[in-house]
């Protein structure tokens, strides 16, 4: 279990770095908190002042140890929920691996075990989780330390994360209040919510996938510096809890899956709770689902690795029957080889909802080239290619 395991090694982990960061004052404020402009931000976290610590459940497949959750990421969320991703190209690093086996051998021990890839590919989740949230991390940028070394900041990103995930022992805390995994017991959102809030000291988001629970986001505000500030716990912004109020589904790592699986043409799905509503156009904020398995990512690409969905926002036409949809990147249009993409230079095509899974000319199918792996992203079309596919709507 992952108390005990900190016991061990909580004390090398945490000094495991060996990156000499610039020394902050004490009398700074919390990121998100300050009434006046913070000149140092090697001191201060800024833009990205809400950070989270996120966890997952994984259960199909199955990772890490059956008695624990694991780490998903550390964020670097802004104050009002939104978020940076991608902020330093040149630190696109491909081998944290080898990079935490020469700095911080003790938090990739730690992270072998409980920082893992569903898909198995564990390097790549770790490049995609830096290169996305720890180059937005400002207090780490290379300018902070004192005789920087190229990846210095990269050890004490995951050190740090590492750190902050053994305060945060999910299944010990649920576990004492009775709420264990189980393949026929469900339990209240408010259930799980108490006992978070009891130990963490400020509510977590609570998230699922259909009614499955499989991911919590821990939100702090810190006091100085990623790399050696104080975290304090405080209420989340952003995006909000994904599970419903009553039936979710805690299940338990490695049992045997009693899921129906349809192979066609190589591609193995599995039956899936999909939200349904009245056809017509979205509105609002929503997660682009895909059957069978994966997300819409912010560019218009499929995406199956682990991380989380770009947030869209569908806008109904005048008609309220057709919709457009946006991503971060821009608004999403089908190009002239029918392929789906979001850019800011792009012009909204219209879709429409069938009231269970989003539609192109009434068509509710679209298609691949190939279905993606890894980190691979697949591109999407409306014309007939080898996958077939099915997009729906989660709304936020």
């Amino acid at each position: 279990m992952l108390s005990k395991i900190a016991l061990v090694e909580a004390s090398l982990a945490i000094g495991s770095a060996v990156a000499a960061s610039v020394s902050c004052t004490a009398d700074l404020p919390f990121s998100c908190s300050n009434t006046t402009v913070v000149e140092d931000l090697c001191c201060f976290n800024a833009p990205g002042g809400d950070v989270l610590l996120t966890q997952f459940w994984d259960t199909a497949p199955s990772t890490g140890p059956s008695d624990s959750w694991t780490v998903h990421g550390l964020w670097p969320d802004n104050c009002d929920g939104s978020y940076e991703q991608y902020c330093d190209q040149n630190r696109q690093y491909t081998n944290i691996t080898a990079i935490l086996q020469e700095k911080a051998l003790c938090t990739l021990k730690t992270m072998q075990t409980y920082w893992k890839d569903y898909m198995g590919d564990d390097e790549s989740f770790w490049e995609h989780e830096y290169g996305k949230h720890g180059t937005c991390m400002n207090t780490l940028n290379p300018e902070c330390y004192d005789n920087y070394q190229p990846t210095d900041e990269v050890a004490d990103y995951f050190t740090r994360a590492v750190s902050l995930f053994r305060t945060l022992p999910t299944y010990d805390w649920l576990a004492a209040a009775g709420i264990v995994p189980s393949s026929t017991q469900t339990y209240t959102l408010a259930a799980i919510q108490n006992v978070l809030t009891a130990h963490h000291g400020h509510n977590a988001i609570i998230r699922c996938s259909g009614s499955t629970l499989n991911e919590l986001w821990y939100h702090f505000q810190v006091k100085g510096s990623i790399q050696s500030g104080t975290f304090k716990a405080v209420d989340p912004v952003g995006s909000g809890a994904t599970c419903p109020s009553t039936g979710i589904k805690y299940l338990p790592k490695y049992a045997t899956p009693t899921t129906t699986t349809t192979t066609t043409k190589s591609v193995t799905s599995t039956t899936t709770s999909v939200p349904t509503g009245t056809a017509g156009a979205l509105s609002g904020k929503g997660y682009v689902k895909v059957l069978p398995d994966g997300f819409m990512i912010s560019t218009g690409n499929w995406y199956r690795a682990s991380g989380t969905p770009a947030t869209y926002t569908a806008t109904p036409n005048s008609d309220g029957q057709a919709f457009t949809l946006k991503t971060s990147k821009g608004p999403c249009q089908l190009l002239a080889d029918a392929s789906l993409s979001c850019a800011a230079d792009l012009t909204a095509s219209n879709f429409g909802y069938d009231g269970t899974y989003i539609t192109y000319n009434s068509a509710a199918t679209f298609y691949a080239a190939s279905t993606p792996s890894g980190q691979d992203k697949g591109v999407v079309f409306t014309t007939q290619q080898a996958v077939a596919l099915q997009m729906y709507w989660q709304p936020l």
